[in-house]
């Protein structure tokens, strides 16, 4: 695995105890430690290496945005006059709370995110009022999804 362009190696029970951690982050380590045949000591011991390599960047809920009533997920792609304007415009993204991701990408657009909005309407809104509003935002491209088909990490 490269980060930072160090190849951090992780073996066989590394692999064990992440694809559990990534299953349930709140798996019991002693559960993790039976099932691989090791201690919890060692399972810890473990975890603390993969989170000084940077392989583990922490852990985190997951929320079901619909129970909260946001239906409407979008990836927008945003063009923006020079790419100079890239760090501003990613600056002022971070200021509206319904933009989940950020990218720099290659292609047409200069930046393409991922929002979540309540509905259609609060979409129209959002790009309208915030999004395009933005100074160096030239156009935009939304492209709503209907449904999310696949919602994983890297396979170890």
């Amino acid at each position: 695995m490269k980060i930072n362009s160090l190849i951090v190696e992780i073996d066989g029970i590394d692999k064990e105890i992440l694809r559990d951690l990534m299953e349930d982050a709140r798996k019991p380590i002693l559960q993790i430690a039976n099932k691989i045949g090791i201690s919890g000591a060692a399972i810890h011991q473990r975890l603390r290496k993969l989170e000084q390599s940077g392989v583990i960047s922490g852990s985190k809920f997951t929320v079901n945005n619909k129970i909260l009533g946001y239906n409407t997920m979008a990836f927008v792609g945003i063009y923006l006059d020079k790419a100079a304007r890239n760090p501003e415009a990613v600056r002022d993204l971070k200021k509206i709370p319904e933009v989940l991701e950020c990218h720099y990408t290659t292609g047409n657009w200069s930046i393409l995110i991922k929002i979540i909005c309540r509905d259609n309407e609060h979409l129209m809104h959002l790009l309208n009022t915030k999004i395009q509003a933005i100074e160096g935002v030239s156009r935009t491209e939304t492209f709503i999804s209907l449904d999310q088909q696949i919602d994983r990490q890297i396979q170890l």
